[in-house]
Protein backbone atom coordinates (compact mmCIF):
# COMPACT_ATOMS: atom_id res chain seq x y z
CA UNK A 1 0.00 0.00 0.00
CA UNK A 2 2.69 2.69 0.45
CA UNK A 3 4.26 2.06 -2.80
CA UNK A 4 0.23 2.89 -4.21
CA UNK A 5 1.41 6.28 -2.00
CA UNK A 6 4.65 7.06 -3.21
CA UNK A 7 3.43 6.27 -6.57
CA UNK A 8 0.59 8.78 -6.44
CA UNK A 9 3.46 11.21 -4.82
CA UNK A 10 5.84 11.23 -7.46
CA UNK A 11 3.65 11.38 -10.20
CA UNK A 12 2.17 14.31 -8.61
CA UNK A 13 5.49 16.05 -8.30
CA UNK A 14 6.37 15.76 -11.42
CA UNK A 15 3.61 17.80 -12.34
CA UNK A 16 4.96 20.60 -10.85
CA UNK A 17 8.76 20.07 -12.04
CA UNK A 18 9.34 16.36 -14.45
CA UNK A 19 12.53 16.58 -13.53
CA UNK A 20 13.13 16.77 -9.98
CA UNK A 21 11.13 13.48 -8.77
CA UNK A 22 12.79 11.96 -11.73
CA UNK A 23 16.52 12.72 -10.58
CA UNK A 24 15.62 11.48 -7.08
CA UNK A 25 14.12 8.23 -7.93
CA UNK A 26 17.33 7.90 -10.45
CA UNK A 27 19.36 8.44 -8.01
CA UNK A 28 17.42 6.36 -5.17
CA UNK A 29 17.83 3.71 -7.72
CA UNK A 30 21.61 4.09 -7.52
CA UNK A 31 23.13 4.73 -4.40
CA UNK A 32 23.58 3.62 -2.32
CA UNK A 33 25.99 1.22 -4.57
CA UNK A 34 25.63 -1.85 -2.71
CA UNK A 35 22.48 -1.42 -1.77
CA UNK A 36 19.57 1.36 -3.82
CA UNK A 37 16.91 2.88 -1.61
CA UNK A 38 14.71 1.72 -4.57
CA UNK A 39 14.53 -1.24 -6.81
CA UNK A 40 13.21 -0.26 -10.15
CA UNK A 41 11.42 -3.31 -12.21
CA UNK A 42 12.46 -3.48 -15.87
CA UNK A 43 12.67 -1.59 -17.91
CA UNK A 44 12.81 1.26 -15.28
CA UNK A 45 15.41 0.12 -13.74
CA UNK A 46 17.89 2.24 -16.39
CA UNK A 47 17.00 5.38 -14.55
CA UNK A 48 19.28 4.49 -12.19
CA UNK A 49 22.51 4.50 -14.74
CA UNK A 50 24.97 7.15 -14.90
CA UNK A 51 23.94 8.17 -18.06
CA UNK A 52 19.77 8.83 -17.51
CA UNK A 53 21.15 10.65 -14.31
CA UNK A 54 23.47 12.60 -16.43
CA UNK A 55 20.63 13.52 -18.77
CA UNK A 56 17.84 14.44 -15.83
CA UNK A 57 20.62 16.25 -14.39
CA UNK A 58 21.32 18.24 -17.54
CA UNK A 59 17.14 18.37 -18.33
CA UNK A 60 16.78 19.62 -14.69
CA UNK A 61 19.07 22.72 -14.70
CA UNK A 62 17.78 23.82 -18.58
CA UNK A 63 13.77 23.69 -16.90
CA UNK A 64 14.39 25.54 -13.59
CA UNK A 65 16.39 28.24 -15.35
CA UNK A 66 13.69 28.96 -18.40
CA UNK A 67 11.02 28.90 -15.61
CA UNK A 68 12.33 31.57 -14.07
CA UNK A 69 12.38 34.20 -17.23
CA UNK A 70 9.11 35.87 -18.27
CA UNK A 71 7.33 35.19 -21.71
CA UNK A 72 9.89 32.24 -22.18
CA UNK A 73 8.11 30.65 -19.00
CA UNK A 74 4.69 30.70 -20.88
CA UNK A 75 6.38 28.75 -23.57
CA UNK A 76 8.46 26.05 -21.33
CA UNK A 77 4.81 25.27 -19.73
CA UNK A 78 3.35 24.77 -23.28
CA UNK A 79 6.26 22.50 -24.05
CA UNK A 80 6.04 20.62 -20.60
CA UNK A 81 2.29 20.07 -20.71
CA UNK A 82 3.25 16.94 -22.62
CA UNK A 83 7.14 15.97 -20.92
CA UNK A 84 5.09 16.39 -16.75
CA UNK A 85 2.36 13.86 -17.67
CA UNK A 86 4.55 11.38 -19.29
CA UNK A 87 7.25 11.89 -16.75
CA UNK A 88 4.12 11.21 -13.60
CA UNK A 89 3.28 8.10 -16.19
CA UNK A 90 6.73 6.68 -15.95
CA UNK A 91 7.67 7.60 -11.74
CA UNK A 92 3.86 5.64 -11.21
CA UNK A 93 4.80 2.95 -12.95
CA UNK A 94 8.69 2.53 -12.20
CA UNK A 95 7.88 1.41 -8.50
CA UNK A 96 8.40 -2.18 -8.43
CA UNK A 97 5.80 -3.52 -6.71
CA UNK A 98 3.24 -1.29 -8.62
CA UNK A 99 4.07 -2.77 -11.53
CA UNK A 100 3.54 -6.46 -10.52
CA UNK A 101 0.82 -5.77 -8.52
CA UNK A 102 -1.37 -3.24 -11.29
CA UNK A 103 -0.90 -3.46 -14.98
CA UNK A 104 1.17 -1.80 -16.43
CA UNK A 105 -1.44 0.20 -18.81
CA UNK A 106 -3.05 0.98 -16.12
CA UNK A 107 -0.03 2.15 -13.79
CA UNK A 108 1.14 4.42 -16.52
CA UNK A 109 -2.59 6.48 -17.05
CA UNK A 110 -3.04 6.81 -13.54
CA UNK A 111 0.64 8.33 -13.46
CA UNK A 112 -0.19 10.03 -16.73
CA UNK A 113 -3.87 11.76 -14.94
CA UNK A 114 -2.12 12.71 -11.41
CA UNK A 115 0.82 14.72 -12.80
CA UNK A 116 -1.53 16.12 -15.99
CA UNK A 117 -4.38 16.63 -13.15
CA UNK A 118 -1.51 18.87 -11.33
CA UNK A 119 0.05 20.24 -14.53
CA UNK A 120 -3.23 21.68 -15.28
CA UNK A 121 -3.63 23.54 -11.65
CA UNK A 122 -0.22 24.83 -12.58
CA UNK A 123 -1.17 26.14 -15.94
CA UNK A 124 -4.45 27.53 -14.67
CA UNK A 125 -2.50 29.48 -12.10
CA UNK A 126 0.54 30.74 -13.86
CA UNK A 127 -1.70 33.10 -15.69
CA UNK A 128 -3.29 34.71 -12.59
CA UNK A 129 0.03 35.44 -10.98
CA UNK A 130 1.34 36.74 -14.10
CA UNK A 131 -1.39 38.90 -14.02
CA UNK A 132 -1.83 40.11 -10.77
CA UNK A 133 1.91 40.67 -10.86
CA UNK A 134 3.16 41.63 -14.88
CA UNK A 135 5.13 38.96 -14.61
CA UNK A 136 7.35 40.24 -11.88
CA UNK A 137 6.48 37.24 -9.45
CA UNK A 138 7.12 33.99 -11.90
CA UNK A 139 10.20 33.21 -11.00
CA UNK A 140 9.34 33.03 -6.85
CA UNK A 141 6.15 31.03 -8.22
CA UNK A 142 8.52 28.93 -9.93
CA UNK A 143 10.78 28.60 -7.14
CA UNK A 144 8.58 27.59 -4.53
CA UNK A 145 7.00 24.97 -6.96
CA UNK A 146 10.80 23.95 -7.23
CA UNK A 147 10.64 23.52 -3.32
CA UNK A 148 7.46 21.65 -3.03
CA UNK A 149 8.58 19.23 -5.85
CA UNK A 150 11.60 18.22 -4.42
CA UNK A 151 10.02 18.05 -0.62
CA UNK A 152 7.07 16.26 -1.85
CA UNK A 153 9.41 13.83 -3.83
CA UNK A 154 11.51 13.09 -0.78
CA UNK A 155 8.46 12.51 1.36
CA UNK A 156 7.22 10.00 -1.40
CA UNK A 157 10.44 8.14 -1.73
CA UNK A 158 10.61 8.27 2.60
CA UNK A 159 7.52 9.00 3.61
CA UNK A 160 5.09 8.48 1.12
CA UNK A 161 1.36 8.86 3.12
CA UNK A 162 3.08 12.61 4.01
CA UNK A 163 4.02 13.17 0.62
CA UNK A 164 0.08 12.37 -0.59
CA UNK A 165 -1.08 14.81 1.90
CA UNK A 166 1.02 17.23 1.32
CA UNK A 167 0.31 17.15 -2.53
CA UNK A 168 -3.76 17.15 -1.13
CA UNK A 169 -2.82 20.57 -0.12
CA UNK A 170 -1.27 21.72 -2.63
CA UNK A 171 -3.94 21.11 -4.74
CA UNK A 172 -6.77 21.91 -2.53
CA UNK A 173 -5.03 25.59 -1.67
CA UNK A 174 -4.34 26.21 -5.46
CA UNK A 175 -7.55 24.94 -6.16
CA UNK A 176 -9.32 27.37 -3.64
CA UNK A 177 -6.78 30.25 -4.68
CA UNK A 178 -7.94 30.00 -8.47
CA UNK A 179 -11.76 29.86 -7.52
CA UNK A 180 -11.10 32.98 -5.64
CA UNK A 181 -9.34 35.06 -8.00
CA UNK A 182 -12.23 33.76 -10.53
CA UNK A 183 -14.70 35.92 -7.94
CA UNK A 184 -12.83 38.84 -7.68
CA UNK A 185 -12.30 39.15 -11.57
CA UNK A 186 -16.06 38.54 -12.08
CA UNK A 187 -17.13 41.00 -9.72
CA UNK A 188 -15.39 43.86 -11.26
Amino acid sequence: MLDLFSAFGLAGSAGLNAYIPLLLVALAARFPLNNPLLNLSEPYSVMGSWWAIGIIGILLIIEMLVDKVPAIDTVNDVIQTFVRPAAGAVLFAANAQIVTDIHPILALGAGLLVAGGVHVVKGVARPVVTATTAGTGNWLVSLVEDIVAFFTSILAIFLPILGVILLGFILFYGIRLYQRRRRRTALR
